[in-house]
């Protein structure tokens, strides 16, 4: 755009320009200045003529060039040179940049150039330039989007697989302390909430400071005295994103929670419907489930009420400060200090920044509760199994097969009070038949899984085969017994 409105002429310095022109410019530079435009352009045949030039290089000289070509640009208007000489100074209107464009086409127009060419040129090879960056974009979207699909897809099949893995070592205990509901949830839910996250993680975590930083920099490019607006966006939004999650993120792992008790009362009533109709249990049951779910139902729809707020107020900003902009720019323009086309490129690189704010704002709404599924799921690969295999393993003596001895054994869950053996001592030999009979609840069943270490004993010993169960390999010593629970 600001290429354009200036007829496809970037800056102060001219690609040809005649040996009279540049000596009519060189009576406004010092010694030193001439010195620096000689050492770039090259004389020929009555004319000036440069080489390709870096970028700094034409800065240098677009700081040369800019007085020299407004004095000899203004001083050919008789009343503006009147006032020059009068006041021996230049108008307070005077735009020193836009003279020297002015000069520039002029003189092209001198030496033959056509100044409509140079502008149809420079449309054609920015509209070539722009395409080319929007099929690369194309590309590398499709590209980025098939990668952060495969990455995050082989996060969720090793995140499933190192979690049932983990979850198969538990002992009871574990699995008592966690309950089968809610490894079923961090098994599956928690998971796919990971997942989704890192499948949008490298299209926009990664995206977005890219765009930003490029914004800012052509931004301070563009127009730096506007760059406050830009401070004052930023601000906004993270207020905005702070208050929101201050409110929302405690909902977030009790909505975790909840899933974790739908779990349980979906899994129960399941398992237990044979029992549940002999007991005329049906309505109860239903209640149960209405009421987890109404719970759940309840804190998702805060959650969702609240992250609804935010694309409205992040529309909202980013139309005032469109407003904003357009008001100080205005001014500005009015004043003669910019140009009409660097207001609207300073909108375009304001909303490009504000944009990726926005992006990652976007993904702000999913990261908090996959925050809390993946502590989680790690809160599962962190937990040690209680029961583990012993540094030096023993084996039963050669012959002695079939032998179960239980040597003074007590045992108590743990958080438990009370026992709930005590000082067992018995020995089962090979070809023996032991049977315990007692109440509910009395320890026939615990008694039980002690022999194959669901448990370990609280005290005293259990023996196969003569050596103590701690003391043999699980693989082993589960090999060796026959359990029908």
């Amino acid at each position: 755009m600001l290429g354009y409105s200036r007829g496809g002429i970037p800056d102060s310095v001219p690609d040809r320009i005649s040996e009279q022109s540049m000596n009519q410019l060189f009576l406004f530079m010092n010694e030193t200045e001439q010195e620096k435009v000689k050492r770039y352009y090259r004389l020929g045949d009555g004319e000036y003529t440069h080489e390709k030039l870096t970028k700094e290089e034409r800065e240098e000289l677009n700081l040369i060039f800019g007085i020299p070509m407004l004095a000899v640009s203004e001083l050919k208007d008789p009343l503006v040179a009147a006032k020059i000489e009068e006041n021996m100074q230049l108008p307070q209107e005077t735009d020193i940049f836009q003279a020297a464009i002015t000069y520039i086409k002029q003189e092209y127009t001198e030496l033959g150039m056509n100044p409509e060419k140079i502008q149809m040129n420079y449309v054609k090879t920015a509209g070539v330039k722009m395409l080319l960056l929007a099929a690369l974009s194309m590309v590398l979207a499709v590209v980025v989007t098939f990668l952060s699909c495969r990455v995050a897809a082989k996060l969720g099949f090793d995140l499933r697989n190192k979690v049932y893995r983990k979850v198969i070592s538990f002992s009871s205990k574990e699995m008592n302390q966690f309950s089968t509901s809610s490894l079923i949830t961090r098994s599956t839910n928690d998971i796919q909430q990971v997942q989704m996250v890192f499948t949008m993680l490298f299209r926009v975590i990664l995206y977005a400071p890219i765009l930003g930083v490029g914004g800012v920099i052509k931004v301070l490019q563009t127009e730096a005295s506007m760059t406050w607006i830009l401070g004052v966006a930023v601000i906004a939004i993270l207020l905005i994103v702070a208050v929101l999650f201050a409110v929302a993120m405690p909902r977030f792992k009790k909505l975790q929670e909840l899933i974790d008790n739908l779990n349980l009362v979906s899994r129960e009533i399941l398992t237990g419907i044979p029992v549940i109709r002999a007991f005329s249990r049906e309505k109860h049951e239903e209640e149960r489930f209405e009421k987890a779910n109404d719970r759940l139902t309840r804190v998702n729809l805060f959650v969702n009420r609240i992250m609804t707020f935010m694309m409205p107020l992040m529309t909202l900003l980013m139309n005032g400060i469109s407003v904003l902009i357009i008001y100080v720019g205005a001014h500005k323009i009015d004043a003669g200090n910019i140009q009409v086309g660097d207001m609207m490129a300073f909108i375009q690189y304001a909303m490009q920044i504000i944009m990726a704010f926005l992006m990652i704002t976007a993904m702000s709404i999913m990261l908090p509760r996959a925050g809390v599924a993946a502590n989680r799921i790690l809160e599962i690969l962190d937990t040690e199994s209680s029961i583990r295999n012993p540094e030096i393993p023993k084996q039963p003596v050669e012959g002695r097969k079939g032998e179960v001895e239980f040597d003074h054994v007590c045992f108590s869950y743990p958080g438990a009070e009370e026992e709930v053996l005590t000082d067992i001592s018995f020995t089962a030999k090979q070809g023996e038949t032991i049977a315990f009979i007692g109440s509910t609840g009395s320890g026939k069943s615990t008694l039980i899984n002690l022999i194959p270490r669901f448990f370990d004993v609280t005290s005293g010993a259990v023996r196969v085969d003569g050596v103590d169960v701690r003391d043999m390999y699980l693989d082993d010593l589960r090999a060796r017994l026959g359990y029908v629970p």
